[in-house]
Parts: structure tokens; C-alpha cells; sequence
């Protein structure tokens, strides 16, 4: 398969204390017959990433966030970046070689398109992650056209993205962090009459690091849950998902932290609320049906 110029696609990778799996994905990215340009955001490491990068792979270009900015720091990368089409990827992944020249011409033959998600495969076994599974089996209704199951969300770190397309919409939301940050971008694309796909035949390999705070992630993904229904489902959608967390959170110390954190951020969230579509909504009532 040929390579698209190294203008058509760029990948983008964040990454926080991460030294040695940013350095083995990177092994893996520079080595792919696209030779995208590749950018890392540095959220604020302080291991030495950032030396050890420049050090190993002096074509990286590195973009220190100056903090830790979770999702919102793959803004950066996508702003910096003047490619057309950009692969995400978190610091454990690398994309297969072939799959982002196929995404170019996937991105070029459909021009809604917007979002592009892989089929992930997990660490040396190629086992495929039970995600897949799910994205590939969305009860949506395709359009004539899709090139694969249509989505009202994604994975950042296994997606392929329009750039314009994902900066129209204002990219990753700065109060998101990490843990449902994708579920505001891509029901505003959606919004906007987007497409967001799972394409199996793109791969993803995924080597999970052990260096994460699961308890963390799972707060912070409750109160994005909760926050994305007060600023964008009816008031009915709203209040349900608000009463299936807030019964859960007696049980569940996370979902408690995150049910409390959504609850001290709704005077904002409710100033900038904007109700999806009507036709969007069925597809979200839809997939909650599913579940």
C-alpha cells in the first residue's frame, strides 16, 4: 500500500510520567512506513520524559503543557500540527503500519467523516479488547456510505480525527481531564451533521500500562457523565442519568467523589447548556436502550 505524504496525516500523543512506555510506542510510530510527523504533549512530567525523547527521537517535536492538562493537551498537538488528518494515542499505543495511509484514503473518500475509531488489539497476544466488539455491534442506523458502524462517541486514544473538522467544535473541553472526555466532542460533531465510525480494518496496538489511578479515572468519568448530561441531553435524559449515579454513589467511594464533583460544577455547566438535536437524542436514547 503506498504512504501518503508526511502532510496528510500526523500523529499526536499525550503523556504524564510515562517514560519508558512513551519511549517503547515511540520505537514503534517512528517506524512506520508513513513517517507521519509526530507530536508529544508533555503534560507536566517530571520524569524526564521530556529529555529522554529529545535524546532517543530527535524528529519527535515535543510541547511541554506546562501542567497537566489530561485530554485537553492533545489541543495543542492538533493546533500545532498542520496536517489534515491526525491519529491520536495515548503513551502504551502505537498504530499498525498500513493503518493510517488506509485512514487517509478513508478520510479523502468520505468527506463527512470526522472521526475514524480502531479496532484495538491488546499487548504481545494481539488479544482483541472487548470494546471492539461493542463499537462494532452499534445498534445506529448507517448512512448510505459509512465506511463502518456509525458512533455517538469514540476513543481518544484510538482514533483517527479531521482535524478542522475536530477544532471546529473546540476540541478536548479543558474541565474534561481523563475519563469520558470524548462524549461532549463527539455528540457536538454529531451535532453538526458529522460522522463518527468504527473502521475495524484500522488497528490500534494497545500494551496497558500498569502506571494508572483507576479509582481516579472512575470519578472523573462520572462527573463528565453527569456534566454532559446537564450541558447537552433534555431535561428528562438529564434527570434520569443524575438519578442512576446518584443511586450508585452510596456503593461506589468513586462514583461518589465524581456524583459530589459534578454536583459543585453545575452553576457553570447549566450557563452554558445547548440541547442536542432531536435526532441525536434518539440516537443516544437508543443507545442506552442497547445497554
Amino acid at each position: 500500500m503506498p504512504s501518503p505524504a508526511t502532510s496528510d496525516v500526523a500523529v499526536v500523543m499525550i503523556t504524564h510520567n510515562r517514560r519508558d512506555e512513551v519511549l517503547r510506542s515511540l520505537g514503534q510510530l517512528t517506524a512506520l512506513p508513513e513517517r507521519p510527523p509526530i507530536v508529544l504533549v508533555d503534560n507536566g512530567s517530571t520524569d524526564g520524559t521530556a529529555a529522554a525523547v529529545a535524546r532517543e527521537f530527535p524528529r519527535v517535536e515535543v510541547i511541554d503543557a506546562g501542567c497537566n492538562r489530561g485530554a485537553a493537551g492533545r489541543n495543542l498537538g492538533l493546533r500545532r500540527v498542520s496536517a489534515p488528518y491526525v491519529a491520536l494515542c495515548d503513551d502504551d499505543a502505537w498504530w499498525e503500519p498500513g493503518s493510517l495511509a488506509r485512514a487517509v484514503e478513508l478520510f479523502e473518500k468520505h468527506p463527512r467523516l470526522a472521526v475514524a475509531t480502531a479496532r484495538i488489539l491488546v499487548g504481545p497476544e494481539n488479544r482483541e479488547d472487548a470494546v471492539s466488539a461493542q463499537l462494532a455491534a452499534s445498534p445506529l442506523p448507517a448512512e448510505p456510505g459509512m465506511p463502518g458502524p456509525p458512533l455517538l462517541g469514540f476513543l481518544a486514544g484510538a482514533s483517527i480525527v479531521r482535524r478542522a473538522a475536530f477544532l471546529e467544535v473546540g476540541g478536548f473541553p479543558e474541565h474534561a481531564f481523563i475519563g469520558g472526555e470524548e462524549e461532549l466532542v463527539a455528540i457536538d460533531l454529531a451535532a453538526r451533521g458529522w460522522w463518527l465510525c468504527y473502521v475495524p480494518e484500522l488497528v490500534l496496538h494497545h500494551y496497558p500500562s500498569p502506571c494508572r489511578d483507576v479509582p481516579g479515572r472512575r470519578a472523573t468519568t462520572v462527573r463528565n457523565a453527569l456534566w454532559f448530561a446537564w450541558l447537552r441531553r433534555p431535561l428528562r435524559s438529564a434527570l434520569r442519568r443524575s438519578v442512576r449515579a446518584a443511586f450508585a454513589a452510596p456503593w461506589d467511594r468513586a462514583a461518589r467523589r465524581g456524583f459530589v464533583a459534578a454536583v459543585a460544577g453545575l452553576p457553570w455547566v447549566l450557563r452554558q447548556r445547548r440541547v442536542v438535536p432531536p435526532e441525536v437524542e434518539r440516537g443516544l436514547r437508543l443507545l442506552e436502550a442497547g445497554r
